[in-house]
């Protein structure tokens, strides 16, 4: 859910500003390191500078990123510095329902077409701790209080994947190319991937390796309800999800 539905990265900015008293450059994502890292990259440094506590970015993501907090893509901090702001982030009570949404009225317009459709919808979410109610209980106001009752939502540590195969998943769709390939790796879902970069960035094993790229969620709802419609009900969910998409379909005996 985190940058998916959440615009979790734009109060975190809003935070890291307030934090440390002016603004934070935003680093662009870079091809090759997204290709080679599968995205995970934390602050990053300027162009032409690496903070003397953070030697790259890649090992800055390794060393700052616990299980349970997602990586920050688009800031150039150091190391000390995001771990300055996890812990502001921990102290604010119930930050996790201040979040607004990545694409006004998008939860709502999930919930509508998830109740229409008949879908079982779980969400997944990778957020640390904060003040107040639990990062969980936090999580299932938020969609509540933008359109979804009752939403089933797991906070995940680990691979996406893996908890996909547990649950019977049939897709799964995430912002983070690495979530994405843990989910082609570990499970038989098929993986859709939220871009909203420019293409020329997109890693390039995300089509490689049959992941279907779409530039917005409201996108990615309009491809699933034309699979989910009646008649494509002769092949199967996979398959139309990657006629849909461009990519191969599964090979037949």
């Amino acid at each position: 859910m985190d940058g998916v539905l959440a615009d979790m990265e734009g109060e975190l900015v809003r935070q890291a500003e307030t934090l440390f008293g002016r603004p934070m450059p935003r680093r662009a994502p870079d091809r090759d390191e997204a290709s080679s890292t599968g995205a995970t990259t934390g602050g990053g440094s300027p162009p032409g500078e690496t903070p003397p506590d953070s030697p790259n970015p890649a090992q800055a993501a390794a060393e700052t990123s616990p299980d349970n907090v997602p990586p920050l893509l688009r800031m150039t901090m150091s190391s000390r510095q995001q771990r300055k702001l996890w812990r502001h982030v921990e102290s604010i009570e119930n930050f996790w329902l201040t979040l607004d949404e990545t694409e006004p009225g998008i939860v709502a317009r999930l919930a509508t077409i998830a109740r229409e459709r008949r879908w079982d919808v779980i969400f997944l979410t990778k957020r640390p701790e904060s003040a107040g109610a639990t990062a969980q209980l936090q999580s299932q106001r938020w969609l509540e209080s933008k359109g979804f009752s009752l939403p089933s939502l797991y906070v995940v540590q680990g691979s996406r994947g893996r908890i996909a195969a547990a649950l019977g998943l049939d897709i799964v769709v995430d912002d983070r190319p690495e979530n994405c390939l843990d989910v082609v790796v570990d499970s038989r879902a098929r993986a859709i991937l939220v871009w909203r970069d420019d293409e020329k960035l997109l890693p390039g094993a995300a089509r490689r390796l049959g992941i279907g790229v779409v530039k917005s969620v409201g996108e990615c709802l309009d491809i699933l309800t034309k699979v989910d419609s009646k008649e494509q009900e002769s092949a199967g969910v996979v398959d139309r999800v990657k006629r849909l998409l461009g990519l191969k379909e599964t090979a037949r005996a």
